[in-house]
């Protein structure tokens, strides 16, 4: 149950140029700074921004190449839109949305996509026992997997248009949890793959949207700038451009010096064009104007000009921090997974920033998630991706707000005592807390967790009841309290995932009601597998000792995406009635269903399971 136990969700947004004459446009990679290779003449251009987006288990990488991705128009063409081959590490970017490219398209109707993942050279880590291990991924019929194409079909009411004038929008999920099942028994541990993509042409989960990419130029009196996007931690190709709009709130870290407003955009115009950026923030829904909430340039970005760790403290001994299971990206050669122990040293030099302020180097308590900025160095050249060490004496470490996970044991105006169950999704059990309190009879105690909750209102929350607040770990040596929240998410309001699996060869009747209007599985099926929970937060049911089996219904309005999947092959909709009846026609006598996963929110009271979001796996 571990293995699938939590989620999340990335989203690797992808802005395509629409236009009337044929092809791609994408000719071969220019000299950085230059300007982009000239759109096939056109009178009528729009853009359309495309996400791929994935739902996260307890995987610590899932690293493959994406090779292309193709779309293909009403009329049959295919339409090529990535400039080359793009290694993504899909659990690094849990809520975030990355701005994936820009390519040149004939504008019309698109009714498919196909997206080609290599797994050759794939880097795929889970934990185990809380500490991180190696996987390797296979097929339904246990074969190592090589290239793979996963097609995914538009319903025939939501074709994606792409006209002048305003942008459109599409994402695709590429589901994690949903198309990975784990085996820890195996040495390495073994995840077997059932590729999958759900389309929508509107944003599932609201989340950050990152902006990254050398500087092309500023306009000042405009209060934008440019870029040639430049995705992840890639260090060559243009992917297209991109403009950045900001305004008096916006926040700037250029070089490891803070700015605000107009003087950052200032700062960042004499740092000059070419220098790396990356920037935060929100797409406007009316316009799809990218704005910006923080930018960073220079060796303010991981990897640019210095060494970057980044990670969660698992324990503290003096100026050493133990960072297990983090991400090393170097400038000399770029960003991987290291699966062993990295120890970063800090000092009195060593610049802290702590959201938005300066900071002191012992603020920084275990579990804390950081990006430390110094020089990487390998323990042994025979174990790049194993333990490592970072020389942060000299250098920065930011602290990032960081998400606990657990169950209320006792509240009062101002404080909440939790039994801690993870942080930032790593299990209690992986930390070392020794040295945190004031004493060691202070040390905070996963048992008893410690939260100031300020103004928080805590009146929702009952005992036992699971909750995840964001904040801070309280300053190394100062607790109690353990944990100083800024925000908090109760039962009722916390994201939620139905997992259900039957035996390999699924299920002809996996339903007890099938309507337009909801779904309710049986859970007197024989065929049931070893998947049968719904989780929230750190709380796990298991669907069978429920008192009935809940109503899966999808919400009154906002954004949603159905897929049912067949050989590698998805069929998307955006209406559940639509969703149902193909399900209805699928499961006729000669296909059953094998995997079926939602996401959502789950209301205990109605025992019903709100779904944004659902993969149906079939099987003829």
């Amino acid at each position: 149950m571990n293995a699938l136990s939590r989620f999340g969700s990335i989203l690797c947004a992808l802005v395509l140029t629409a236009c009337g004459g044929g092809g791609s446009g994408m000719g071969n990679d220019p000299p950085a700074g230059s300007n982009p290779p000239p759109a096939t003449s056109c009178t009528d251009c729009g853009t359309v921004y495309i996400g791929m987006t994935d739902a996260d288990g307890d995987f610590l990488s899932y690293t493959v190449d994406v090779v292309s991705l193709k779309l293909k128009r009403a009329n049959g063409a295919v339409v090529e839109t990535l400039p080359a081959t793009t290694r993504i590490d899909f659990a690094q970017y849990v809520d975030l949305t990355e701005f994936f490219t820009a390519a040149t398209v004939p504008n019309g109707a698109y009714t498919a996509a196909t997206l080609r993942l290599d797994f050759t050279n794939a880097d795929i880590t889970v934990e185990n026992g809380g500490a991180p291990v190696a996987a390797h991924a296979v097929d339904a019929a246990g074969n190592a997997l090589g290239v793979v194409d996963v097609n995914v079909t538009l319903d025939n009411r939501h074709h994606l248009v792409v006209s002048p004038g305003r942008p459109s929008l599409f994402t695709l999920d590429f589901n994690l949890a949903a198309t990975n099942t784990v085996d820890l028994a195996t040495t390495p541990a073994t995840v077997t793959v059932t590729p999958a993509l759900v389309a929508s042409l509107e944003f599932i989960d609201e989340k950050d949207l990152r902006v990254r990419g050398p500087l092309v130029s500023v306009d000042t009196a405009a209060g934008t700038y440019v870029v040639d996007l430049r995705p992840f931690d890639l260090r060559e190709h243009r992917f297209g451009q991109v403009t950045v709009h900001t305004d008096a709130d916006t926040t700037f870290e250029i070089n490891g010096t803070p700015y605000v407003g107009s003087a950052g955009l200032a700062a960042l115009s004499a740092a000059g064009a070419g220098t790396v950026t990356a920037a935060f923030g929100t797409l406007t829904t009316s316009t799809h104007e990218f704005n910006a909430e923080s930018v960073r340039a220079g060796t303010s970005v991981p990897g640019a000009g210095i060494d970057t760790v980044a990670g969660q403290v698992i324990s503290r001994a003096g100026d050493v921090l133990t960072v297990r299971g983090a991400t090393i990206n170097r400038n000399r050669d770029g960003a991987r997974f290291a699966r062993g122990t990295v120890r970063v040293t800090i000092g009195p030099n060593t610049r802290v920033v702590k959201g938005k302020a300066t900071a002191a180097p012992g603020d920084i308590s275990v579990g804390q998630l950081i990006e430390a900025f110094g020089a990487a160095t390998p323990v042994s050249s025979s174990a790049m991706s194993g333990d490592w060490n970072m020389d942060a004496t000299a250098g920065r470490v930011r602290m990032h707000m960081t998400p606990v996970y657990g169950f209320a044991k006792q509240s009062t105006t101002g404080s909440l005592t939790l039994q801690l169950d993870s942080i930032a999704g790593r299990k209690a059990s992986a930390f070392d807390f020794a040295g945190t309190g004031q004493s060691t009879a202070q040390d905070a105690d996963p048992a008893n967790y410690e939260v100031a909750t300020g103004a928080l209102d805590l009146s929702s929350l009952s005992n036992g009841e699971p909750t995840k607040l964001v904040g801070y770990p309280t300053p190394f040596g100062a607790a109690p309290p353990d944990f100083d929240a800024r925000t908090m998410v109760d039962f009722p309001r916390m994201g939620a995932m139905l997992a259900m699996s039957w035996g390999p060869d699924g299920t002809k009747a996996p339903f007890s009601s099938q309507e337009p209007t909801g779904l309710v599985l049986d859970l007197d099926n024989a065929d049931i597998g070893r998947l049968h929970y719904i989780s929230v937060g750190p709380r796990v049911l298991d669907l069978k000792t429920l008192p009935a089996s809940p109503i899966i219904a999808p919400p009154a309005e906002g954004p949603t995406a159905y897929v049912v999947v067949m050989r590698g092959e998805s069929r998307s909709f955006h209406d559940f009635a639509d969703f149902v009846a193909e399900l209805g026609s699928r499961l006729d006598g000669g296909t059953a269903l094998v995997g079926f996963t939602v996401n959502g929110t789950y209301n205990g009271d109605d025992n019903v399971m709100t779904a944004r979001s659902i993969v149906a796996v079939l099987k003829q």
